[in-house]
């Protein structure tokens, strides 16, 4: 494997290191069957896709990007990957009917999206964050479920000059139906949708020393969800956390 457990946060949280990837390069076309069905049950929950990034070439797995562009009754824009579920992520022995998962984020409506707009890295990490992490699991040998924290490099580095984002954590996403997180492909796979809301420096190091919920807590009480805002509060700026 190319990941290994080396120590524990002070939340008992186990702590990975990524190691140089080992594996070769492997050429992935994609499940359509199986893209068909996630594809449709977006359609069903979220929206009409109005987009789709399609990858040219891909590695492990076939990663496209599907948009649902805002509505009166969603005004948000929404990203969804579809490929990830290709694959069955490296999940522990106790975790094993959990091996598929989708990635999508939700940006706020005056977001740029379009393929010019893109050409601009200001408007297109949020994209390369979300193929970044959807790969992961599967460049790795490893597996991401809802809490679970990934930093922007070793030191975290922003993920763009525009924002002072250097990490992200995965949540379940609370401005969607419930009947959404869970789409039953067959009898033996089951694949479960998470956000991924980007975090600052200091909202890692309070997850890392009192534990997701603790992160999850005052992101309720500042009224938080997977909407992405880079101007947003940070919720681990004051020291009470520190203390003990």
């Amino acid at each position: 494997m190319s990941e290994k457990e080396t120590e524990r946060s002070e939340s008992g949280s186990p702590i990975y290191v990524h190691n140089e990837r080992k594996k070769p390069f492997e050429l992935a076309f994609g499940s359509s069957e199986d893209i068909e069905q996630v594809e449709n049950h977006i359609e069903q929950y979220i929206g009409k896709v109005d987009m789709v990034w399609h990858e040219l070439i891909s590695d492990l797995v076939h990663l496209d990007v599907h948009h649902i562009k805002p509505t009166p009754e969603r005004n948000v824009h929404t990203l969804i990957t579809t490929g990830m579920s290709d694959l069955p992520m490296s999940a522990p022995e106790n975790a094993k009917d959990f091996k598929y998962a989708e990635l999508l984020i939700t940006l706020p409506a005056e977001w740029s999206i379009s393929e010019g707009s893109f050409r601009d890295e200001k408007n297109y990490w949020i994209v390369g964050l979300l193929k970044m992490l959807a790969r992961l699991p599967h460049e790795y040998e490893t597996w991401l479920w809802w809490g679970h924290t990934v930093p922007n490099g070793n030191p975290p580095m922003p993920y763009h000059q525009s924002t002072k984002f250097v990490g992200a954590i995965l949540a379940p996403p609370v401005t969607v139906s419930a009947d959404f997180l869970t789409l039953k492909c067959n009898p033996d796979k089951e694949v479960h949708f998470f956000s991924v809301i980007p975090l600052y420096q200091e909202e890692m190091d309070l997850k890392l020393k009192k534990g997701m919920d603790a992160l999850f807590d005052l992101f309720d009480k500042n009224g938080i969800n997977e909407i992405v805002d880079i101007n947003r509060k940070n919720v681990a700026t004051k020291k009470w956390w520190r203390l003990g």
